[in-house]
């Protein structure tokens, strides 16, 4: 077929459950003008046959079958397959609205100085059930890579449309492992704007078998590594030689044994300055997505995130050091209301223990409707676990 208008890339593996919904909602689209390039990352469940299935009957989608290599090498052999000048990004679990597309088109049309943009998202569960109000990220343009954890130029990975130019320009996607989006922003945005549209996109699916929320481990991968990125960033914008994200680290990170190990490996090549502000940044990262990812913090990382981050809290800005501690607090207490006593004991100081004992009775003793809008009123997100 001639160059698509849009080319849209979906990688998969094993989501024989979810694909076809995923699909037929980019099949669903107004603007019809598009080429669907899914990339079939040896998945063993059963998905290569319903794509198989679904693209008998549109010609417009075009499925790409590779042995397993991992989310990176799915999307950098999606990208190599792209003709058009325009990309889309979905997942095989998510859902978008009809005129996603459309809508995206025509921000990017109205603002060529824009290199990529997402949107408005509503979280859903396994079974679709909503599970939060409808949101919007940040804008990019905030993002602080001297922040603790660092201010990522956040956009829904899944619901990206960007200019092929652009990220052909800065090299495709690196092996940064469960943050190869994040890191993917930095170096987009050093080329262009990115932009976050308050238009609705679709439907994001959150559940246990997503990478980052599958274990602990790739919690702690997943926190260490987004923060890598943002140092590799610092790097390139002062001129120095940027870090290297080799393919080998991920065998490596995935026989560490603690958080400690997880940032030891990613620090190597660094110097003394960013080793220290890995460890702290990583922990305060950490802190920030276990209040709402389904895993929790064992007592070494526990004692890990105290330390590090105690050590940093000097060098921080007022707001900043009143963010970690009242994080370091509110895990604390969470710990504690689990009945995870001697890891709430590890993460915090002792001169916060009284912080920690107003939010442990906080959080035990009002309901989480009354929590969930103290929250939000708070400027602050509503995700109550």
């Amino acid at each position: 077929m001639p160059n698509p208008t849009i080319d849209v890339l979906i990688p998969v593996f094993n989501a024989a459950k979810t694909v076809e919904s995923a699909i037929t909602s980019i099949q669903a689209q107004t603007l019809r003008d598009i080429r669907i390039i899914v990339v079939n990352d040896g998945s063993t469940d059963g998905t290569q046959a319903i794509i198989e299935r679904l693209a008998a009957v549109d010609s417009r989608l075009v499925l790409i079958n590779r042995p397993n290599g991992g989310i990176v090498d799915a999307l950098n052999a999606g990208l190599a397959a792209c003709t058009a000048d325009l990309i889309a990004r979905h997942d095989a679990d998510d859902i978008a609205v009809p005129d996603r597309f459309e809508k995206q088109l025509n921000w990017l049309r109205s603002h060529p100085e824009c290199s990529a943009v997402s949107g408005a998202i509503i979280e859903i569960d396994e079974a679709g059930r909503k599970l939060r109000p409808q949101g919007v990220p940040s804008s990019p343009d905030l993002a602080d890579a001297e922040h603790y954890p660092q201010w990522e130029p956040h956009l829904v990975h899944p619901f990206l449309m960007l200019r092929r130019a652009a990220i052909e320009a800065v090299g495709g996607y690196r092996y940064v492992f469960h943050a190869e989006d994040t890191d993917l922003y930095w170096r987009l945005q050093e080329i262009g704007q990115l932009a976050n549209m308050p238009d609705l996109l679709g439907c994001y699916r959150i559940h246990s078998q997503s990478v980052t929320s599958a274990s602990t481990l790739n919690g702690r991968i997943a926190a260490m590594s987004s923060q890598l990125c943002g140092l590799s960033a610092m790097r390139r914008r002062a001129g120095r030689p940027d870090i290297a994200f080799p393919p080998s680290a991920l065998s490596e990170y995935k026989q560490a044994r603690t958080l400690k190990d997880i940032v030891r490996l990613g620090s190597r090549g660094l110097d003394a300055k960013e080793t220290t502000r890995l460890a702290a940044s990583t922990s305060a990262k950490l802190l920030e997505v276990s209040a709402y990812r389904p895993y929790e913090l064992d007592g070494q990382d526990c004692a890990f995130i105290r330390d590090t981050i105690m050590r940093a809290l000097p060098s921080m800005t007022l707001s900043n050091r009143t963010l970690c501690v009242r994080r370091l607090s509110g895990t604390a207490a969470r710990l504690a209301a689990q009945g995870h006593v001697s890891a709430a004991l590890r993460l915090s100081p002792v001169r916060y223990y009284p912080l920690v004992a107003a939010r442990f009775a906080l959080r035990t003793m009002l309901p989480n409707s009354l929590r969930y809008g103290m929250r939000k009123m708070a400027g602050r997100p509503a995700m109550v676990k």
